[in-house]
This record gives C-alpha cells, sequence and structure tokens, in this order.
C-alpha cells in the first residue's frame, strides 16, 4: 500500500534531515546565511517540522499543532539538539497518522486547498516528500558550504 512506502520515505529522510543537523562540526553555523543563501539551514529544518506537523499531522491526524510559518524563517539560535528533538517528534507523528489514513482517504480529496486546483491526498502525501527531499539538499548543500 502507497502509506507503507511513503512511511519508508518520510523515515528515511526525516533521519537524514536529523543526520545532517548533528553532523553540523560548530552549532552556530546552522543558522548561518550568505548573500547567495537566503535561508540558514536551522530555518529550512524549523520549516520541514512546520510543514509536515501542519499537513499531515494537524490536518490528517487531528493532532493540535497549530503552525506560525512566518517563524519557521525567523527563529535564530534555536539549540542543535532541540532540533533533533523535534525532528524526532516528526517522525513519530508522520508514522502515527500514516498508520491511521486509510485507502478511502488516500484516494480522497486532500481535506485543505493548498494549491490554485484541489488535489488527492496522495497526490499532497508524495508532494510532501518531494518537498522535504528538495529542502534536505539544500540543507545538505549548506552544511558543506557554510560548515567547512
Amino acid at each position: 500500500m502507497l502509506t507503507e512506502t511513503l512511511k519508508k520515505l518520510f523515515s528515511r529522510d526525516l533521519n537524514k534531515l536529523k543526520s545532517e543537523i548533528e553532523a553540523y562540526k560548530i552549532e552556530s553555523n546552522l543558522w548561518l546565511i550568505n548573500k547567495e543563501i537566503a535561508n540558514s539551514a536551522g530555518n529550512l529544518c524549523l520549516h520541514l517540522i512546520g510543514n509536515l506537523n501542519t499537513y499531515i499531522g494537524a490536518t490528517l491526524g487531528g493532532t493540535s499543532y497549530i503552525r506560525n510559518r512566518e517563524l519557521e524563517f525567523s527563529l535564530k539560535d534555536i539549540p542543535q539538539q532541540q532540533l533533533i528533538n523535534m525532528i524526532d517528534a516528526t517522525i513519530t507523528v508522520v508514522n502515527d497518522t500514516l498508520d491511521k489514513v486509510t485507502a478511502e482517504q488516500i484516494e480522497g480529496e486532500y481535506p485543505l486547498l493548498v494549491f490554485q486546483e484541489k488535489t488527492s491526498t496522495e497526490f499532497f502525501l508524495v508532494h510532501l516528500t518531494t518537498h522535504l527531499t528538495y529542502h534536505l539538499g539544500q540543507i545538505n548543500y549548506h552544511r558543506r558550504l557554510l560548515d567547512a
């Protein structure tokens, strides 16, 4: 079933996100930006956590998570270990939610209008995996470039 594939992909990439955040040799470098790099790794990490907790946890799983997208890009200097703990909590939320999602929900319309047109839940969940991977690549590049 698609949910098992999604769980594997989300777990794989969220664990990779955790190892990228752990790999920073200088913790403060998580928050560095440069003239060509507008978002720090820390802020991208917060953005991914907010994104998944909103669109999977709260919307599909009924958690009480309330997103403040603006803070995902403006907060600074959150300790590395706290980010890692937040990633671990997100892994749990994603897995617990996907365990409960039915085939009918997957095939049905996603409950929120996120894009200009309505989409299926299946489409939107696949989109979330690619969104995660996109920003994960940015974080990897940020670390190799600015944590040298």
